[in-house]
């Protein structure tokens, strides 16, 4: 009989990284997992493990959940400054991964990846060397030939961590016409417009990049179900910022920023990752040092109120994931090696722990396929 319940993939550093912060880290995981959901228990189970993918750290299906795409964040491949990029075949049976193919990312240290809404192309961002790279998508899943390449300029006002361009992550709009990167390096998000035919990139006309304060630090951004705003978490300065977006130009306007710290933490500390619940009621935000998650309540005007912050019950959380019906909520906990389970309240937003702590090396993604 096949299993039904859900399943959720971890992305994992499995070898030594250099971090732009200076730091170390020595992954402990051992490829990408694959695990099974209990929804009404809360709780994950092992299903299935492809081993030997190296620094598998950010994931992505198609949109008909039939591939799955994962970076390999490293600095060499093929003797080359480079990462790389890996296709795998789902088995919808069983969930296991059965690999097609890699390519170098031409770009060092690949950290975000998505496909477009066709699930014809493959966007990717490459942090250490600030650049973004797309590449074709085969019928069979397979990645093909890159189709372009876009090289960030600039530096800002972090002598240590912004020297440089640093590409942190890759979205699209709803429409499938524009693609927003947060840049870290340069405090802008730069905003392109998307060829889906060609598979190529070009400025926005309208209105190429919406700049961040000085030092901000853009990290990811994801936008309202409903299209008509974003929210954009800045890993240096911790505070979240929501737009306005204008779908027909591709233009962002700062509505409001927001710190992501309560008032009276003064430790150090540097943000991640950025959810919305399906509903566009709530919205989420990591803080790697306060070690806990941000909740924002989004009113019909986008704006954001403070809800309050909730602890992952371990250390650095670095992506999280909100399933597909928006009653539960997945973080992975880097530097303590497990992924804590939450239950949404689909009223006030605030979560609850299920109970189930599940053991990763160095879980650093986690993704919902339901």
């Amino acid at each position: 009989m096949t299993d039904q319940r859900p399943l959720v993939y971890v992305g994992v550093y499995s070898e030594p990284i250099l971090f732009g912060t200076g730091q170390v880290l020595q992954g402990k995981g051992k490829g990408v997992y694959s695990l099974r959901f209990d929804r009404e228990a809360g709780a994950l189970a092992p299903n299935h493990l492809a081993e030997g993918v190296r620094n598998p750290s950010y994931l992505c299906f198609d949109p008909a959940r039939h591939f799955l795409y994962c970076v390999n964040e490293f600095k060499q491949y093929e003797g080359a400054a480079s990462g790389a990029v890996s296709a795998f075949r789902i088995d919808p049976a069983t969930g296991a991964l059965t690999f097609l193919n890699s390519r170098a990312s031409r770009g060092t240290d690949p950290c975000h990846l998505m496909t477009d809404a066709a699930g014809k192309h493959l966007l990717v961002a490459n942090f250490a060397s600030g650049s973004v790279s797309v590449f074709p998508l085969r019928d069979d899943g397979s990645i093909g030939e890159s189709s372009d390449f876009v090289q960030h300029e600039g530096s800002s006002a972090d002598p240590r961590r912004q020297a440089g361009p640093h590409a942190h992550a890759v979205e699209m709009d709803e429409a499938n016409r524009f693609v927003f990167v947060p840049d870290l390096g340069i405090d802008k998000v730069m905003i392109y417009a998307f060829d889906a035919e060609r598979g190529t990139l070009s400025p926005n006309s309208d209105c190429p990049w919406v700049a961040t304060a000085p030092g901000a630090g853009p990290r990811q951004i994801v936008f309202h179900p409903n299209g008509r705003y974003a929210y954009l978490v800045n890993e240096l300065n911790a505070t979240m910022t929501a737009f306005a977006y204008d779908a027909d130009k591709g233009r962002l306007t700062e509505l409001q920023t927001l710190p992501m710290l309560p008032s009276d933490f003064n430790g150090a500390n540097i943000c991640a990752e950025v959810q919305i619940t399906p509903s566009g009621k709530f919205l989420y935000g990591s803080n790697r040092g306060h070690d806990s998650l941000v909740i924002y309540a989004i009113g019909p005007d986008g704006l954001m109120t403070l809800v309050g912050h909730e602890k992952t019950r371990g250390r650095t959380p670095r992506n999280f994931d909100i399933s597909g019906d928006g009653a539960h909520l997945a973080v992975a906990n880097q530097d303590t090696d497990n992924i804590v389970m939450f239950r949404i309240d689909p009223t006030t937003g605030r979560l609850a722990a299920t109970g189930d702590d599940y053991s990763v090396g160095t879980p650093v993604c986690v993704r919902f396929m339901d």
